[in-house]
């Protein structure tokens, strides 16, 4: 019996080091790969952090209201990424921005053409009824919540409804706002949404979760920015910065 033992312990010796060696072998012959693995992501990172600092030094801002350069470039990562997944069409060069750190009263939805460098639209937007009063606090996927949701989103085709000339929103980010159409979050236009409002009030007012904008802005606003464009809604919320697989130098 000791003898038996004392063999097998033997063949367990010889056969656990041959397979150390290959899997040390196969390693060291891998590490170089990996090695320009994370140098491309790196290099592609700080590629589209180069041209995202390229476009935001290039465009003009009205005084006073200034896209935040943090913001614009987590938007264009976003952006880059979903034409990256086949999301967007390869020539899209659309990109709105809704920056819900901002207080309502200020001038914070921008429009911007990236081939032609140049800002089309900026203007006030609303956030949800139970999203917060001036400033947006809270966010929520949920049906009837009446709050905004946060992330990527795909425009998608018009209507008229209820609120008018409406443009339906496809959200991007499973958890945050992949339920926007079931909850009918789509942008239009609205009355709320203006400077006497907020001369009376100190703010806009509020929608129940859609991306509400002066009713003048609306239509040309939507038939700029429909068909399949991409539209974010910022807030420093760390869950989702950290989450969302498009904020990521690769998804793909």
């Amino acid at each position: 019996m000791y003898r038996f033992f004392g063999s097998l312990l033997t063949v367990l010796f010889f056969a656990t080091s041959f397979y150390k060696i290959e899997t040390s072998m196969s390693e060291t012959d891998s590490l170089p790969v990996i090695k320009n693995i994370h140098a491309l992501k790196i290099e592609n990172s700080e590629t589209a952090l180069s041209s995202a600092e390229q476009l935001y030094s290039s465009l003009s801002f009205e005084e006073g209201n200034t896209l935040n350069s943090e913001v614009f470039y987590k938007a264009f990562m976003g952006f880059q990424n979903l034409k990256k997944a086949g999301k967007l069409a390869a020539d899209a060069h659309l990109l709105s921005i809704c920056d819900f750190s901002l207080s309502s009263t200020k001038q914070r939805l921008w429009v911007i053409d990236l081939n032609e460098k140049k800002i089309l639209f900026n203007s006030l937007v609303a956030h949800g009824k139970n999203t917060g009063d001036e400033f947006a606090q809270k966010f929520s996927n949920t049906e009837s919540s009446l709050q905004s949701s946060l992330g990527f989103y795909i425009t998608e085709s018009t209507y008229n409804g209820n609120n008018g000339f409406s443009l339906k929103l496809l959200g991007m980010d499973p958890g945050y706002n992949d339920a926007a159409l079931q909850r009918s979050i789509v942008m239009h236009g609205a009355d709320y949404v203006s400077q006497d409002f907020i001369k009376s009030q100190h703010r806009i007012g509020r929608s129940w979760g859609c991306p509400a904008v002066p009713r003048a802005l609306a239509a040309p606003i939507i038939n700029t920015i429909k068909g399949r464009n991409c539209l974010f809604i910022y807030y420093p919320d760390s869950a989702y910065l950290a989450s969302s697989k498009w904020l990521q130098a690769e998804v793909i």
